[in-house]
């Protein structure tokens, strides 16, 4: 049995969690380790089954944690040689036997994992989605993307839990007095993150290939609303005929709590 879910989710800090009957995964660790754990504690799940920390690009939201937690459980961290070169000042002490660096495109393994690491249109030094396959189905993680390009919709189509980047509904980001124009153009370009309308795009794509369950997440505090994200993506999946619920399962990942734990065979 897979287990999946995100703990976290957001401009605030992000983790994911999957395991199967073998051990388990975090991919990233954005917020404190004591949070991390936490968080773990709270959906009964065992930090001492955590095996390996899965890095996918060195922003502080990714990696706040990384470094405490690879020292407190005793388990290495992986990242490709531009995320260790951005984010090794901010984890602090990591062995050399603990720092492991992957390459975009180059599959591995763990235990009864294979993980297939992609590159993902973002402005961080190397940054990398993952595709992680068990050995009965698959996942994918996929934020922090300016577009949906080709090589993540093939990286990822047919993954049958997928985590879909719905960052920001563009008019909320265009008004926002809060952030510089700078900023603004940064999120909508083509190294930033996906829109509402973007994700929903993707997911429509996704489903129609065979996924059959889809969270959103790494949703913005500011500039975006559980309830948009969902109808936007929802409204989408209906509109090409397919019925939320049946055909396909939607949920949106919570920002400082555990979301839903999917469970499949």
């Amino acid at each position: 049995m897979t287990q999946f879910c995100t703990l976290f989710s957001g401009s605030s800090g992000n983790a994911v969690y999957l395991s199967t009957d073998r051990g388990a995964i975090l991919i990233d660790c954005g917020m404190s380790g004591k949070q991390t754990l936490d968080a773990m504690s709270a959906a009964g799940l065992d930090p001492c089954g955590v095996q390996a920390i899965l890095i996918t690009h060195e922003h502080s939201d990714h990696v706040k944690g990384a470094g405490i937690l690879s020292r407190r459980l005793h388990v290495p961290i992986y990242a490709t040689e531009g995320t260790w070169m951005g984010m090794e000042n901010a984890l602090g002490d990591v062995p050399l036997h603990h720092r492991i660096a992957i390459t975009a495109g180059e599959s591995f393994f763990l235990n009864d994992l294979e993980i297939m690491p992609f590159s993902i249109p973002h402005d961080a030094n190397d940054p990398v989605g993952y595709r992680i396959y068990t050995p009965r189905t698959s996942v994918a993680v996929t934020t922090d993307l300016g577009y949906f390009a080709d090589n993540v919709r093939d990286a990822v189509t047919g993954a049958e839990v997928v985590l879909l980047e719905s960052n920001h509904d563009p008019d909320m980001l265009r008004r926002n007095p809060h952030y510089p124009t700078h900023l603004k153009q940064r999120i909508l370009g083509r190294k930033g993150h996906l829109s509402n309308e973007s994700g929903a795009e993707a997911a429509l794509t996704l489903a129609q290939s065979g996924t059959r369950h889809l969270l959103l997440g790494h949703l913005s505090s500011e500039n975006n609303t559980p309830d948009l994200a969902y109808r936007t993506t929802h409204e989408a999946l209906s509109r090409a005929g397919a019925e939320v619920g049946q055909d396909v399962t939607l949920h949106v990942a919570a920002r400082y709590q555990t979301s839903c734990m999917f469970m499949v065979e």
